[in-house]
């Protein structure tokens, strides 16, 4: 079985789950993953740091996203890149997994599609059009380069950030980066990791989810779980038999997921 399975950032502020990088060294003696992590919390601690400023959008459909020009760009490269990524790398291996840690501009590995101009809705509910930044749309993703290092049992760990028609540094979401890495690869399973247990309608859990049913609640869920839901229903329609929303903390978080103890299961059946 080949797994892609996202990292969302709030999993990893304190370091890579131990219970986490266990369990996956568990199911890399049967199964193959792929991991695309997140990290934007951190990214903002920096660059408060660093004296600038974040700010955040919100689209018509809901998402909400970090608007990212130039200077933004660059922090982004450094801390996704740089320190997550390779803090990422090296908790796997201290449990001996071989890991390889890359971003989208490695290989070409992922290529965007820069967006010129973004629809947001401000504070009042007014739509008003600003100038894109160095924000894109996965186009390509080089499965020759991932086959090539799963088939040596090499387990990649891929930031979120794309390479551009024209050789620039893109940022891409990571649940929709993880969801176009599935559907490339053919994945048998994405798992979109967070803080939470899963899907949560009118206070209750929700254990199975039919993609048929995914646009009827977009209305009912917040900022922070759309984006999960919208990369799950593009994962479902191109292909991916499964996407599973669940919690990364506890133990064997991956293995109870798959299992389907644990989390939100969306299929087509």
């Amino acid at each position: 079985m080949l797994i892609v399975a996202k990292l969302g950032g709030s999993i990893l502020k304190d370091g890579t789950s131990s219970n986490l990088v266990e369990d996956v060294k568990e199911i890399l003696k049967d199964h193959k993953i792929v991991f695309v992590h997140g990290g934007g919390s951190e990214v903002t601690d920096v660059a408060s740091r660093l004296g600038k400023e974040q700010k955040f959008i919100v689209s018509p459909q809901g998402f909400r996203s970090r608007y990212t020009d130039k200077e933004t760009m660059e922090i982004f490269c450094m801390v996704m890149a740089g320190k997550i990524n390779k803090n990422i790398v090296l908790a796997l291996e201290r449990q001996g997994i071989s890991a390889v840690g890359l971003s989208g501009l490695d290989g070409f590995l992922l290529k965007a599609k820069r967006k010129k101009r973004l629809i947001v809705v401000d504070k009042r509910g007014r739509k008003k059009v600003i100038d894109g930044g160095y924000t894109g749309r996965i186009t390509e993703v080089n499965t020759e380069l991932l086959k090539s290092l799963l088939e040596k049992n090499y387990t990649p760990v891929v930031t979120p950030i794309a390479i551009s028609e024209e050789f620039e540094s893109l940022n891409v979401d990571g649940d929709r980066t993880a969801a176009a890495i599935a559907c490339s690869l053919a994945a048998d399973c994405l798992i979109l990791l967070t803080d939470v247990e899963g899907l949560i309608l009118n206070g209750k859990p929700v254990s199975k989810l039919k993609v048929s049913e995914v646009k009827s609640i977009l209305s009912e869920i917040g900022q922070g779980m759309s984006t999960k839901i919208h990369a799950s229903h593009e994962a479902l329609n191109k292909g991916v038999p499964e996407v599973i929303i669940t919690s990364g903390s506890g133990k064997m978080p991956l293995s109870k997921a798959l299992n389907h103890k644990r989390g939100t299961v969306i299929s087509n059946e």
